[in-house]
């Protein structure tokens, strides 16, 4: 019987690299890029700003969503979305503490 690997990583481990997962795609980065300087719910307009098409655009819309780095509600054929900066807060508290760790090694180089 197989196990799942994970389980012997920490919460923490599993957490950013489940966050890094999320923003490893230019789109993501791109939509999320948006969302922040719109600074409010969007409703459909990522998709004009985007070289994509919209059924890649709500994938990847999809992929952020599940990571909780968004926020969205679907009402019918209108979805709107926003930044998730609480999401935002606890990623950069893990990632601060992932380069204290790297910033006291001495390197070998």
């Amino acid at each position: 019987m197989s196990t799942n690997k994970k389980e012997a990583f920490t919460q923490e481990e599993q957490e950013l690299a489940e966050l890094a997962k999320a923003l490893a795609h230019p789109a993501r980065i791109a939509i999320l890029k948006e969302l922040a300087r719109r600074n409010v719910c969007i409703c459909g307009e990522i998709v004009e700003v985007l070289p994509l098409a919209q059924s890649t655009v709500s994938q990847h819309l999809k992929e952020l969503q599940q990571a909780g780095l968004i926020k969205g509600s679907v009402d019918g054929v209108k979805s709107c979305y926003c930044i998730n900066y609480e999401a935002f807060k606890r990623f950069e508290g893990i990632l601060e503490k992932f380069f204290r760790i790297t910033e006291n090694s001495q390197g070998c180089c």
